[in-house]
């Protein structure tokens, strides 16, 4: 059974900073430390009390502060592992969906991000192997790339994407990428997780 948007209700009414703006990341096999050197940073931010965080209510400020601190050079980054997974959250940021850093950072493993901003500007990345899987803007999902753009149109439907030019003013697409997501990781994202769990904060680059 595959996953709808509506399940993942919960994320912006329960982490409204967060929600304005991340990047969100799935990484198969790749531990906090890999990860953020596949990224180009080192571990541990400026600030060393964010060195390590439980959940993620503050790190939207975190990720601000390194920012105006970097001259908006670096970007927070939090990891967590999931089962075999490890879960990168971006506040603000976007480095797990730009093709040029994700697909080098996918090789050997699988890569499954997604993003949105302020502005509505979003995006949802897949990647495998150095590969790009598939690629869309959720607003407009209706115009896909990568080496396997339609394989997933049954989960995206179900997910809750909309492909008709009008979709309805309730339609939710960064919500439907949770559940894409989960989808394509078997990694149920929960409310405790993001509230409790304990994440490891370091920085990279933003080229």
């Amino acid at each position: 059974m595959v996953a709808t948007g509506a399940a993942y209700g919960w994320f912006d009414e329960l982490f409204p900073d967060l929600a304005e703006a991340y990047c969100i990341t799935l990484v198969e096999g790749i531990a906090p430390e890999e990860l953020v050197r596949r990224l180009g940073g080192a571990d541990g931010t400026a600030s060393t009390e964010w060195t390590e965080s439980t959940g993620v209510s503050g790190l939207a400020d975190a990720a601000f502060a390194l920012l105006e601190e970097s001259g908006d050079r670096e970007q927070l980054l939090a990891m967590t592992r999931v089962g075999a997974w490890t879960l990168l959250i971006e506040p603000n940021g976007y480095l797990g969906v730009s093709e040029d850093r994700a697909l080098p950072a996918s090789v050997g493993t699988r890569w499954v991000s997604h993003f949105v901003n302020i502005n509505g500007v979003d995006s949802f990345v897949w990647a495998e192997d150095g590969g790009l899987r598939l690629a869309f803007e959720p607003t407009f999902c209706e115009s896909r790339w990568g080496s396997d753009p339609d394989g997933s149109l049954d989960a995206m439907r179900a997910a809750g994407f909309d492909f008709a030019p009008d979709p309805p003013d309730d339609y939710a697409p960064g919500l439907a990428c949770f559940a894409l997501a989960e989808h394509l990781t078997g990694v149920v994202l929960t409310e405790d997780l993001l509230r409790d769990g304990a994440f490891r904060c370091g920085r990279a680059p933003i080229r």
